[in-house]
């Protein structure tokens, strides 16, 4: 390529384009001038100043991180009171004042330098970490983009000391005059003043256009610490008033701190919960509204070891628990504390501490969500309803006309300290706009004992050797065995990944997301064709779960590349003969489609076995296919967790990797082999009872319809029916129990999937239809 972009001496002047100055062109210039403009620029490094800025701006987004940083470090210093004041949002001040422990006067030096902590020692010490704080950048972060100002008093000083810090280092008050801490009065504990936040950075600080905003944020970020923080009080409020936004004395206890921050309607209906799973390694508690209570959106404080963060999954699962006792729209109050054992969980992910990973989260998430509704369906019987009148218009009659039973069941039906309203008659909604079923309503076939596992999941090795049907003999009882090992979940930080996510949260398309997450199952319709119908509101959809079942094991695999399960076959299987049944297969398909072999498959099963035996230390690392020396699989990925796959679709799926994926190109290989494995994943299409007719001579002029059960059908095609019956019976099971509400909770359809989609009922259009037929 350098050869053809170079410019021989013997090549003849390019003509000179003219320009005209009205030409917006611009000027006459050579052709080889802007292949010389075009020369790449020289690398250099940026100066530490704005190293630094860069820095800054990641860890203080907005004035509610800066107070986040400064609040965590005054709980840290062993504080029991913790004061906040406010001006125009926090961006022209946030003062935070602390009774803690104090700086060393000799350590004020280097305070607000990058990655200066008294908490961290070797990079080991993060696996035990049990701060607030950790890193050191906090301070340093504030110095570079406000002006800073810390007076501090240790318990064993005789006065305070006070300095003034810019860009991570001390300045003096005054120009020309000392930088050193100057001693000044002050009581034990420490006051840090940030003042003008941003005024270096325009751009972010034009941003912040509402100032009460930022403060609702600021008083917002108080309350969750207020409430988690035990024995400390809390205050905060606005420069120059006297009124408190927040003002919490350290003696109140948890329910009585949510009570004066978010008031006596959550406070009233709140239930503690509790659980602890020494295999997991954590622990659970807090504080969740009751089905008395529901909200337009929903209001979560989740603390992970002490620290305030964010978990879009435990909000999803927690909100799928409270759609089954709370109205349409309704959403709870949540107040939990996790605690997990520090070497289970990484807290350097995120450069707010927004986030956190840790070891086994969908096992623990899954044993919260339990255990939060257990504790629901214990007092879902003190639910209470407001009553109305039976006539519209009649009065309501007096306590003491009432029988005593009466009066105690209309008691317990009113709302507690609320005032009595006039009765009003509810507008009554049309019929054709009532939905029959409801999603969250209890089906009966949930009460049902667990369906047999996959026959796939049996003696794997005679079902593929012999090939007697498509997914084998099933002669194992027993469920799978899940074993947790405790390994840490790693971080994959690859572009190619970063990138087919980002593809798929762009193709995300808004109608389906809905459609999937308040659907509601109604049953398999076709399993050859793959189409199942769901109920979403008053409509009725036929939908192809192949395509979806695609979707949803594609996502999946990039969500948890890198850390997929095992499913360990009990006996490892040869690579090479599962590579020739796949052959066999292929040959078989080729001649009942065309009549002939057409494909040159000599050497193809050698060749693909020997492309998968050269990349399996990358399919170990990043998909768990594990093969071992001799080249036999030991075992195959596990995506989702209570859903095997058809085992007997492995020899085709190890081939199709062969000449399917690029492995040359690191995305088109993830991005080939994450598909491959998906279809692998997908349920198979089992044949209709009807395609049996041919199997036997019909009389002429008639169907011969074969049911298992005729004495005129062979055993062995007797046999193979009952196969697939079985299959069918697993396959709606799966579905119903297993993926489609997994598809409430975590997928996230394309606009590809609106071909799979189709409306088939709509209630208001069957009442039109009916008006019509009267």
């Amino acid at each position: 390529m350098a050869d053809d972009m170079d410019i021989s001496a013997d090549t003849p002047e390019q003509p000179e384009v003219m320009a005209s100055n009205d030409d917006p062109r611009g000027t006459k210039r050579k052709a080889t001038d802007e292949l010389l403009g075009n020369a790449p620029r020289r690398i250099k490094a940026l100066s530490q100043t704005v190293v630094n800025k860069i820095a800054a701006g990641e860890i203080i987004v907005a004035p509610v991180h800066a107070l986040k940083e400064l609040l965590e470090n005054a709980v840290d210093a062993g504080s029991t009171s913790i004061e906040v004041v406010v001006k125009d949002g926090g961006l022209k001040m946030l003062q935070i004042t602390d009774n803690g422990s104090g700086i060393n006067k000799d350590d004020m030096g280097i305070l607000c330098e990058r990655f200066t902590t008294s908490k961290l020692k070797t990079f080991e010490d993060l696996a035990s970490i049990g701060t607030y704080g950790f890193r050191g950048e906090a301070l340093a972060s504030i110095s570079h983009i406000a002006h800073l100002s810390v007076t501090t008093r240790t318990k064993d000083s005789d006065c305070a000391w006070r300095a003034l810090y810019s860009d991570g280092k001390l300045i003096p008050p005054k120009p020309g005059g000392s930088a050193e801490p100057k001693a000044v009065a002050g009581r034990q504990g420490t006051q840090i003043t940030v003042e003008d936040l941003f005024y270096n950075v325009p751009s972010r600080r034009r941003a912040f256009r509402n100032t009460n905003e930022e403060y609702s944020k600021v008083l917002d970020m108080v309350g969750k610490y207020a409430i988690h923080c035990d024995g400390i009080a809390f205050s905060c409020k606005k420069h120059g008033e006297s009124s408190m936004g927040v003002a919490i004395q350290s003696t109140a206890k948890t329910i009585d701190r949510v009570r004066q921050i978010y008031g006596n309607a959550v406070a009233n209906e709140l239930i503690p919960f509790k659980i602890e799973d020494q295999k997991l390694g954590f622990k659970a508690k807090g504080l969740i509204t009751n089905a008395n209570y529901s909200i337009k959106k929903t209001t979560m404080l989740l603390f992970i070891n002490h620290r305030c963060v964010e978990s879009t999954a435990i909000r999803k699962s927690l909100e799928s628990v409270y759609s089954a006792f709370l109205p349409k729209g309704g959403h709870p109050y949540i107040y939990a504390t996790i605690e997990i054992e520090p070497h289970r969980i990484d807290v350097n992910v995120h450069p707010t501490k927004r986030e956190v990973n840790f070891l086994h989260e969908d096992e623990i998430i899954e044993r919260i969500s339990d255990a939060v509704q257990e504790k629901l369906a214990a007092v879902d019987t003190s639910r209470s309803f407001m009553t109305q009148t039976v006539l519209p218009g009649a009065g309501i009659p007096s306590s003491s006309a009432l029988p005593p039973t009466t009066q105690a069941s209309s008691s317990r039906g009113t709302a507690a300290n609320t005032p009595a309203k006039p009765s009003q008659t509810p507008k009554r909604p049309y019929e054709n706009e009532m939905v029959r079923t409801d999603a969250r309503v209890r089906k009966i076939t949930s009460m049902l004992p667990p369906a047999t596992p996959s026959s796939a999941s049996g003696d794997i090795f005679r079902s593929l050797k012999h090939n007697d049907a498509p997914n084998g003999e099933y002669e194992d009882d027993s469920q799978p065995n899940y074993e947790v090992i405790d390994t840490n979940r790693r971080v994959i930080k690859l572009a190619s990944i970063r990138t087919l996510k980002t593809e798929v949260r762009d193709q995300a398309h808004e109608g389906l997301i809905e459609l999937f997450g308040n659907h509601t199952w109604v049953g398999v319709v076709d399993e050859w064709r793959r189409l199942a119908a769901v109920q979403n509101g008053i409509k009725l959809y036929l939908v192809d779960y192949g395509a979806v079942c695609f979707e949803f094991f594609y996502q999946l695999a990039l969500t948890d590349f890198g850390n997929f399960g095992q499913m360990r076959l009990q006996e490892p299987l040869s690579i090479r003969d599962l590579m020739d049944i796949a052959v066999e297969l292929e040959k078989n398909a080729e001649i009942e489609e065309t009549g002939e072999i057409q494909s040159d498959w000599e050497g193809v099963a050698a060749q693909v076995t020997e492309t998968v035996f050269e990349k399996r230390e990358m399919m170990s690392e990043y998909f768990s296919l594990i093969i071992n020396d001799e080249g036999e699989i030991e075992s195959i990925p596990l995506l989702l967790k209570g859903y095997t796959p058809n085992l007997a679709k492995l020899p085709t799926f190890l081939l199709r990797l062969g000449p399917r994926v690029n492995w040359e190109d690191e995305l088109e290989c993830f991005d080939c082999i994450i598909r491959e494995l998906a279809i692998f994943y997908v349920p198979e299409s089992v044949p209709r009872p009807v395609q049996f007719t041919g199997a036997t001579q019909a009389t002429e002029g008639e169907d011969s319809e074969m049911t298992g059960t005729s004495d005129s059908v062979p055993a062995e095609i007797r046999e193979q029916i009952e196969v697939y019956e079985t299959r069918r019976k697993e396959i709606g099971i799966a579905l119903e129990r297993v993926l489609f509400p997994e598809f409430r909770k975590r997928l996230l359809p394309s606009k590809k999937l609106l071909k799979g989609i189709t409306e088939v009922a709509n209630l208001k259009g069957l009442y039109r239809i009916f008006e019509r037929s009267c």
